[in-house]
C-alpha cells in the first residue's frame, strides 16, 4: 500500500465534546420565526389583490349557481353587498399603491383578518358551520402561516377558529328550494364534531405551511452563504492566475529597463548619474525577484495551478490547524506501487474539507487524522476525531442549516463561533463536485466524516507541460 502521512505533535488542551451531557442541545433555528439572519418571504400587495380578486369571482359564481341554477332561497341583497365590499377594498387598494410593493406585515395582516372576517359573514348569511364552505377558512389561515411572522399567524389562526365556533351557534338558515322545508339541524355530537375537524384542520394545514415555508427560507438563506463562500474561493484562485499573468507580461519591460540601465552606467559621464543608474539595475532587480516569487506561488500557476496531487490536498487541509495543541495527522494510501494521482485543483473541496477538519479540531480529544483512500475506482476523503462522537439527536440533522453544538470562541480551539451553517456549506460544496457525503459514528467512538468521489470526477489527467 502507498502510505504517506504527515503530522504534528499535540500540547496538552482540555476536552471538549460535540455532545457533552450539559452543554447546550443542538439549536435549529428553523423552528423560529426570529432565528438570526432568517427574514420570511413577505407578500407583495399584488399578491394580496389577486387573491381576493379570485375570491371575489369564485363567491359571485357560487351565488349565481345557487340562486340560479339550483333555485336556491339566498339572501341575494346582503351575499352580494360583502361581495361588493371586497371589491371595492380591492379598487382602493389597487389605485392607493403599487401592486410590486412588498405589504407590511400589518397591513397583510389586515387584509387577511379581512377576507376571513368577509367569508364568516357570507357563510352566517347562508348556513353558517352547516355550509360546506366553511372549510375555505382554512385558505387565508394557511397563507398567513406560510408568509408572516408569529405572532400575525397566530392571531389570523385564533380568529379563524373563533369564526368557525361562532358559525356553529350564530347563523341564517341554510338556502332551499322554494317551497321546500328547511334543511334539520343536526344533532349537537354532529355539529360540533364538524366544527372540531374543520378546527383540526385549520391548525395542521397551517402547521405544515409554516414548516415548510420556514425549511425553504432557512435554505434560500444558507444556499446564498454557500455562493458567497464559494465565490470567494473562486475570486482568490483567479486573483492567482492574474499574478502569473502580470508577471510574464511585466517580465519583458523589466529586462529592457536592466539593459538600458547597465548601458547608461558604463557610458555615465558623471559619477551622479552612474549611481542613478545603478539604483534603477537594482531596483528592476528587485522587481523581478518579487516576480519570480509570485510565479513560484501554487496559487500563481496558470496550467499548473489548475491541479494538484492528492498528498498536496491533504497537506493544504490540515496546515491550518496544526498550531490548536492536538495531533493532526494526515495519510494517504492505496494500492501498493501505484504513486497517489493528481487531481483537478477545486476551491470548493480545499474549503470544505478544511471546514470539515476545523470542526474536528473543536470537538477531538486529542488527535484528529485526516485519510485520504484512492483505488482504480473512487477516491475517499475521511476525516475521524477522537471525541465523543455525534449525538443521536445532531446526527439526524446534520447537513442541513443552523445545526451546531459548537462551543462559543472562548470555549473554541479553533475560536470560531458557530452558526450552524459550516456543515450544511461543506455538504453543499462536496455534492456539488459529485461527492457522496456521510456522516457517522467511529465503531471506537468519534466522529466520522467522509466524502468520496469517482476516481475520473477528479482525477486529472498526466500534464506534459511545455
Amino acid at each position: 500500500m502507498t502510505d504517506v502521512s504527515f503530522a504534528r505533535a499535540p500540547d496538552d488542551q482540555r476536552h471538549k465534546g460535540l455532545d457533552k451531557p450539559g452543554e447546550e442541545p443542538a439549536q435549529d433555528d428553523a423552528w423560529s420565526w426570529t432565528a438570526p439572519g432568517l427574514r420570511r418571504g413577505r407578500l407583495r400587495v399584488r399578491t394580496l389583490l389577486a387573491q381576493r380578486w379570485l375570491s371575489v369571482v369564485g363567491q359571485t359564481a357560487v351565488l349565481l349557481v345557487a340562486g340560479l341554477a339550483l333555485k336556491l332561497q339566498v339572501p341575494w341583497a346582503l351575499c352580494f353587498t360583502l361581495i361588493a365590499l371586497s371589491a371595492w377594498l380591492n379598487v382602493l387598494l389597487g389605485l392607493a399603491s403599487s401592486g410590486q410593493r412588498l405589504a407590511r406585515d400589518g397591513e397583510a395582516t389586515a387584509q387577511i383578518a379581512f377576507d376571513i372576517l368577509q367569508l364568516s359573514g357570507l357563510l352566517y348569511l347562508t348556513g353558517g358551520a352547516l355550509n360546506p364552505f366553511s372549510l375555505l377558512l382554512i385558505a387565508p389561515v394557511t397563507l398567513s402561516a406560510a408568509t408572516l411572522p408569529a405572532r400575525y399567524a397566530l392571531g389570523l389562526g385564533l380568529l379563524a377558529i373563533a369564526s368557525s365556533v361562532a358559525l356553529a351557534l350564530f347563523h341564517m338558515p341554510l338556502p332551499t328550494v322554494a317551497g321546500h322545508a328547511p334543511v334539520p339541524d343536526p344533532s349537537p355530537l354532529m355539529l360540533w364534531s364538524i366544527v372540531t375537524a374543520r378546527i383540526f384542520g385549520i391548525v395542521i394545514t397551517a402547521a405544515y405551511a409554516w414548516q415548510a415555508a420556514s425549511e425553504s427560507a432557512r435554505m434560500e438563506l444558507a444556499l446564498n452563504v454557500t455562493e458567497t463562500v464559494l465565490a470567494r474561493e473562486q475570486r482568490l484562485s483567479a486573483l492567482g492566475a492574474l499574478a502569473a499573468a502580470a508577471a510574464h507580461e511585466l517580465g519583458t519591460p523589466l529586462a529592457t529597463i536592466s539593459v538600458v540601465s547597465r548601458e547608461m552606467a558604463r557610458n555615465a559621464v558623471s559619477e551622479e548619474i552612474r549611481e542613478d543608474a545603478e539604483l534603477l539595475i537594482g531596483q528592476a532587480a528587485r522587481c523581478r525577484e518579487i516576480l519570480q516569487r509570485l510565479t513560484e506561488m501554487p496559487e500563481a500557476k496558470d496550467a499548473v495551478h489548475e491541479r494538484m496531487s492528492l498528498v498536496q490536498l491533504v497537506q493544504d487541509v490540515i496546515e491550518p490547524h496544526l498550531v490548536h495543541g492536538i495531533r493532526v495527522e494526515a495519510v494517504v494510501n492505496g494500492p501498493a506501487g501505484e504513486a497517489a494521482p493528481d487531481i483537478w485543483r477545486r476551491p470548493e473541496i480545499i474549503h470544505a474539507m478544511t471546514s470539515i477538519v476545523e470542526n474536528a479540531v473543536d470537538f477531538a480529544r486529542s488527535e484528529v487524522i485526516v485519510i485520504a483512500r484512492f483505488d482504480a475506482r473512487y477516491i475517499v476523503i475521511e476525516a475521524r476525531d477522537d471525541g465523543a462522537g455525534f449525538s443521536p439527536e445532531v446526527l439526524a440533522k446534520l447537513g442541513e442549516p443552523y445545526v451546531t453544538t459548537r462551543p462559543g470562541a472562548e470555549g473554541s480551539r479553533t475560536g470560531h463561533i458557530g452558526m450552524g451553517l459550516g456543515f450544511f456549506i461543506a455538504k453543499t460544496l462536496l455534492e456539488r463536485t459529485g461527492a457522496t457525503v456521510d456522516f457517522r459514528n467511529g465503531r471506537r467512538g468519534g466522529a466520522v466524516v467522509s466524502a468520496r468521489w469517482p476516481r475520473h470526477a477528479l482525477e486529472a489527467p498526466g500534464y506534459t507541460g511545455a
